[in-house]
């Protein structure tokens, strides 16, 4: 009998890692970009940068971002996006305190954008093509891509130093995880 039990505890022990394992994404903390070639899933950071991820989802809400274009696309570089204007120099009318971290900015990290005073980021943010070391602890990282990183890619890139897009791509929709019917 106590064997029986030993095997009845392991088993459901078992079970529970399969069904909920302990690195399970926290709907509340996944981000669902739609690009027209595909969806990037973005896991929020909120340890990292719990104003500017609270900020994020506030306007994710609203549908902020849905139709935003990628107004500066760097080959090799990253993909910034957040302005409603498209020009670069529009945002939401709330800027956010810096919270920089040692978190390096890596292929698929998101970092928000901002103008030369530290605590003038808003609401456009970037998603970086390739590891960028010359940003660490200069920019917020809110964020991680972890799949879909092949249609960010595909973003169609900008021209000159700026890299600054004509007809650029855009968002379709921007979504948490926690707010999609299932």
């Amino acid at each position: 009998m106590r064997h029986f039990i030993k095997k009845l505890i392991l088993a459901s022990l078992l079970a529970v890692c399969i069904i909920a394992p302990a690195n399970a994404a926290d709907p509340e903390n996944t981000l669902y970009l739609d690009l027209e070639d595909g969806r990037v899933v973005i896991e929020m950071q909120p340890e990292l940068a719990p104003q500017h991820v609270k900020r994020i989802k506030e306007l994710v809400r609203l549908k902020f971002y849905d139709g935003i274009v990628f107004h500066r696309v760097i080959d090799g570089f990253m993909a910034q996006t957040g302005d409603p204007t498209g020009t670069g120099r529009g945002g939401s009318g709330q800027n956010l305190p810096a919270e920089f971290t040692d978190a390096p900015f890596e292929r698929g990290t998101v970092g928000m954008a901002r103008a030369q005073s530290p605590d003038s980021a808003d609401s456009q943010f970037f998603i970086c093509f390739a590891p960028a070391p010359f940003l660490n602890g200069q920019y917020t990282v809110w964020g991680q891509v972890v799949s879909g990183m092949e249609y960010v890619d595909m973003i169609k890139k900008g021209s000159g130093r700026n890299g600054i897009v004509s007809n650029p791509d855009k968002i379709v929709r921007m979504q948490i995880a926690a707010d999609v019917a299932q």
